[in-house]
């Protein structure tokens, strides 16, 4: 895993964030979870790369992410964390809906939010990485064999944020 904090600067990252806000479908998603259906606790919205909506700015995101990590990404999927309530568990990418080798590419905006990383054997240390709005968190696809993460929630008073990631799929 590598993490840029500052990639991109803070006013064109409140310019993404806001385009994103306003013009992204974001949908309100439910999930079976045990024995019941659940709602996800945040919004999500996606996009294929060769059908981008040219409102926003996932075009000019992508060239940002392709200058630092080139691969042939197919998608962008978003996570919209509406405030502290929203988060996302523990988990790792599932390799099956990845292509292999490929890293998967992980642009913040809005509001600063902590993720946990965790090893998945050994000791199972759980790290916690800041997520500064303009910034950067690339894995690798070998990572999500060996960690796993997620952004729990926080009773703090935390501004919006999402998360723009970007993922090689197989067709």
């Amino acid at each position: 895993m590598r993490y840029w904090p500052d990639v991109v600067d803070a006013a064109t990252a409140a310019r993404w964030f806001d385009a994103l806000r306003e013009g992204a479908h974001w949908k309100h998603e439910r999930r079976p979870m045990y024995d019941r259906i659940v709602d996800v606790p945040r919004l999500r919205a996606g996009y294929r790369l060769d059908d981008l909506p040219p409102q926003l700015p996932l075009a000019d995101m992508l060239a940002l992410v392709q200058a630092r990590v080139p691969a042939p990404y197919t998608g962008v999927g978003m996570n919209f964390y509406r405030d502290g309530r929203d988060s996302v568990a523990m988990h790792h990418d599932k390799l099956h809906t990845l292509v292999p080798g490929q890293p998967i590419a992980l642009v913040s905006l809005g509001g600063t939010r902590r993720m946990h990383i965790r090893a998945l054997h050994g000791r199972r240390r759980t790290f916690a990485l800041d997520l500064a709005p303009g910034s950067l968190l690339v894995m690798s696809h070998a990572s999500q064999l060996t960690h796993e993460h997620g952004i729990p929630k926080t009773d703090a008073a935390v501004a919006p944020r999402m998360s723009v990631v970007f993922r090689a799929r197989p067709d």
